[in-house]
């Protein structure tokens, strides 16, 4: 069954389609933003797919100290909220301290979301819950899909329901990662919405360079997957040039082959629901 995040501002979710978490990786520009905002919420009304707009306002965890961290936090959020303004659309960032929930929540950021790799700090979800804000909690590359009802529990003891779980693959080995698709029935037991990160499930991290490598020529693949299997809701970051991307570009989807994925898999999501018409 579909389960859609219960965020007020959400459009088409009279659709009963899967629902969209897209946009660059972190916040470069406003002009960046915008335009990718922009194109993207034309999509989402051509094939009417709830739409939530995500960026990070600051990238926490780079592997090398001269890598792009943002464009700082206040200049980052205040675009962030631009963008949902503008667009009547909601909005998504990380959050890595418990002192950022209130911070992000401040500048109207519809959904915080806890990176995978701090997804077992109870402080942190906790001041995630506190905000009343929509709570997106990626899995550990480290944990079993099973573990995830306790990162929800978490947030769900403070009175905060409003939980979305997210699977960014697994660790395979020092420089790859898998998705065992067991893992999106699992994590639904949970009666929360379930998404896959289709574009970080493709990082390579850890390269020798210190930059993180990625398999984008996957993308498709992964995304008829994760449709096919009962996907609740989907997260692809983009951009119109990921290769001049000042993070995780080797991943990203090309903004230009969105529309064209979203045509493979929207029948494949209606075939897979038993929703033909």
């Amino acid at each position: 069954m579909l389960i859609l995040p219960d965020i007020p501002h959400l459009q088409h979710t009279n659709s009963k389609h899967f629902f969209l978490i897209a946009g660059p990786c972190v916040v470069e520009s406003e002009e960046l933003c915008m335009q990718i905002a922009q194109e993207i919420c034309a999509l989402s009304d051509k094939w009417r797919i709830p739409y939530i707009f995500k960026a990070s306002y600051r990238k926490a965890n780079r592997s090398r100290s001269d890598s792009f961290t943002g464009l700082g936090d206040e200049q980052a959020l205040s675009i962030i909220q631009k963008v949902g303004e503008r667009f009547g659309v909601p909005t998504l960032t990380d959050i890595h301290l418990p002192q950022e929930a209130e911070m992000a929540a401040s500048y109207n950021v519809d959904v915080l979301q806890i990176p995978a790799f701090l997804c077992r700090q109870t402080d942190l979800l906790e001041a995630a819950a506190a905000t009343g804000k929509t709570v997106n909690i990626k899995k550990g590359q480290f944990l079993s899909p099973d573990s995830m009802h306790f990162a929800a529990e978490k947030v769900s003891k403070c009175g905060n329901n409003k939980i979305i779980l997210t699977d960014r693959g697994t660790q395979f080995g020092y420089g790859d990662l898998v998705v065992d698709f067991r893992g999106i029935p699992i994590m639904k037991h949970t009666g929360y919405p379930v998404v896959l990160d289709i574009t970080h499930s493709l990082q390579q991290p850890n390269q020798v360079s210190g930059v993180t490598g990625g398999q984008p020529q996957m993308i498709m693949t992964m995304a008829r997957a994760a449709v096919a299997v009962g996907v609740d809701g989907l997260f692809i970051e983009t951009h119109p040039n990921p290769s001049k991307a000042k993070s995780d570009g080797a991943n990203m989807l090309p903004l230009n082959l969105l529309d064209n994925l979203l045509k493979e898999i929207v029948p494949i999501f209606k075939i897979a629901s038993n929703d033909t018409k």
